[in-house]
């Protein structure tokens, strides 16, 4: 059995994905995600925005592109 990696990441939505096709005929959407962390240090409030650029590909592409919308 081979290895599968999983990733989950919440957040927002940055941009519109882009959805390609490869030259055949593969989707490749591609977007970026943002999420924030909020912490108190001596009293004063800290953020911080890990930005995370995905790739998605096949069939998961084509699905995702008609719903995420940046916002």
């Amino acid at each position: 059995m081979s290895d599968v990696n999983v990733t989950v990441t919440s957040g927002r939505v940055t941009r519109d994905p882009e959805l390609r096709y490869t030259p055949s005929g593969t989707a490749v959407m591609d977007l970026s995600i943002a999420s924030n962390r909020m912490w108190s240090k001596d009293g004063e409030r800290q953020e911080e925005t890990t930005w995370v650029d995905a790739t998605v590909w096949g069939k998961t592409a084509e699905s995702l592109s008609n719903i995420i919308k940046k916002g």
